[in-house]
């Protein structure tokens, strides 16, 4: 049998509309494609729960921890609901759970901090590239956008160099959208692919070997009657 493909997609933030659109636009194969989440599938908009459904169908499925799934891991375990999530879209997946969580408890707990394959990072937010490797804690992996500014800043000046000693690292975290992209952009030797999906942005998904990527509708306009997102 042919060998699948491997994809990657940036932050979900609740959008289930816009995840079945990257994934019927890949044509991505449910048995044979891996699927590589930057994290944060949790928060912003009202169906949480019906992308960790989606999500669990896929065979070959590498999902990472992001800021927004760590703040729901600790409302679902210990029942504690921070200020700084409500304000940031953590009432969608509270109403999407309704206290039913156990299995995406499960699910959450076991998310991975990064995936390495070959000399490819995979991780939510990045990392600081003048720290040895395997000294960086979770919470830069899961927070720091030290990596995307020094990257981006870069690229602005038109001074892209190798930052790290990684061919290439995807994040998620920080949306493009932001500074005009609606679609994945690379700077220096970082994939940025999150595309606004939690705000007024798109959600991506990338085929790694190719670079073809594949966009959803803008997700303000899958969700026009949802009064509750609240992201900041």
């Amino acid at each position: 049998m042919e060998a699948g493909k491997t994809f990657v997609i940036g932050d979900i933030h609740g959008a289930f509309k816009a995840l079945l659109q990257c994934l019927e636009r890949s044509a991505f194969d449910y048995h044979r494609d891996t699927l590589i989440c930057l994290g944060d599938v949790c928060d912003g908009w009202p169906e949480t729960k019906e992308c960790v459904n989606e999500l669990l169908k896929i065979n070959k499925l590498i999902y990472l921890m992001g800021n927004h799934d760590y703040w729901a891991v600790q409302w679902m375990s210990t029942g504690d609901i921070p200020d700084a999530w409500l304000l940031n879209g953590g009432q969608a997946t509270i109403d999407s759970y309704q206290n039913n969580h156990s299995t995406h408890l499960q699910f959450l707990e076991k998310a991975l901090d990064y995936y390495m394959i070959r000399n490819q990072l995979f991780v939510h937010a990045g990392i600081l590239h003048s720290t040895p490797f395997e000294d960086q804690r979770r919470e830069i992996f899961l927070w720091d956008r030290t990596l995307f500014s020094e990257a981006w800043a870069l690229k602005e000046a038109g001074k892209e160099k190798q930052l790290t000693e990684f061919e290439e690292i995807y994040i998620g975290h920080t949306p493009v959208h932001r500074f005009g992209y609606l679609h994945p952009i690379k700077a220096c030797e970082v994939w940025m692919m999150d595309t606004g999906a939690g705000w007024d942005g798109v959600l991506n998904i990338m085929d790694i070997a190719s670079k073809e990527y594949f966009c959803s509708d803008l997700v303000p306009d899958l969700y026009p009657d949802y009064p509750g997102r609240n992201m900041r």
